[in-house]
């Protein structure tokens, strides 16, 4: 029978968060003393999808904190492929920007992979151009995708012992998944990927030290799908209506899970605000590649 454990370790993203922009904000006051141009982050939204406008939203205010110069382009769900590539390209020559994001998921006319592989890859903030997974794939990347890379602070943050652990990856998206899974075995884990067909879901995630859930289904995660030493991370976010009531939730059921692991992310709270700060972080490394 799993072991109750009635108090886990809150793994609170906005702690994180909050470490890395102080981090950025002593760097930013050093460029302000030396008179420089400031790092700029251009972030491109197409559509209205009320999801991709918030977290849009939360990118801006994170520059605005930080004092990075910040763009948004705000564009119709109808704007052509030959028109979104053309922005990309005047960014891509924009001497007052160095990072690039355009926000997913894009309209289904628009062809995310060949997007993606116009911005310029010195730009590309999200780390999802083929040169810059590629550069991870070989243990050399520079500019990674914020996502994980921002599971990996979090573990760090809270000091969760990594090495010779086992980590279960529930998510084989190239933002998340495949990724995140090779940031781990450079950390020496010992890491398998798992998803919609992998058989005895619940007993490979029941293996776990660490299970990381990027799975895009509210609430997949139960209580019976973890031991009770192992932590949890969250990477999902998803909109549900229980009672009549609007809320946001996790991949991961936090009611019935945080009451038999070791430690957990929150949703919200947990990995979305490192996300964030990743992509700030970026954005100055970028910059600082760029102008070298």
């Amino acid at each position: 029978m799993t072991k109750v454990n009635s108090s886990p370790l809150i793994l609170n993203g906005r702690t994180v968060a909050n470490e890395v922009h102080k981090q950025i904000k002593d760097e930013m006051k050093q460029i302000v003393r030396e008179n420089k141009r400031i790092p700029g982050l251009a972030v491109v939204l197409v559509g209205e999808d009320p999801a991709s406008y918030t977290y849009v939203k939360n990118k801006e205010k994170a520059c605005i904190e930080l004092g990075l110069h910040s763009e948004v382009y705000r564009l119709p769900t109808n704007i052509t492929e030959p028109e979104l590539i053309k922005l990309i390209y005047s960014l891509n020559n924009n001497t007052n920007i160095d990072g690039i994001l355009v926000q997913l998921p894009l309209p289904k006319h628009i062809n995310t992979e060949k997007l993606l592989e116009q911005i310029n890859p010195t730009k590309d903030v999200d780390g999802l151009h083929p040169y810059n997974l590629g550069n991870l794939l070989s243990g050399k990347g520079y500019l990674k995708p914020c996502t994980p890379q921002g599971v990996i602070e979090i573990l760090k943050h809270y000091s969760i012992n990594l090495k010779n652990k086992s980590a279960v990856v529930i998510g084989r998206s190239t933002l998340v998944g495949k990724p995140l899974a090779l940031l781990l075995l450079e950390e020496n884990v010992t890491v398998t990927i798992a998803h919609s067909k992998t058989n005895n879901l619940d007993k490979v995630s029941r293996e776990a030290d660490i299970l990381i859930c990027a799975a895009g289904k509210p609430k997949l995660v139960k209580r019976n799908w973890v031991k009770s030493e192992s932590v949890v991370i969250d990477v999902g976010i998803n909109k549900i209506t229980e009672n009549g009531v609007s809320k946001l939730v996790g991949d991961v059921d936090y009611d019935e899970v945080s009451a038999v692991c070791q430690a957990i992310t929150p949703v919200p709270g947990g990995v979305g605000p490192v996300t964030i700060a990743m992509l700030m972080a970026n954005t100055l490394k970028a910059y600082k590649r760029n102008n070298n």
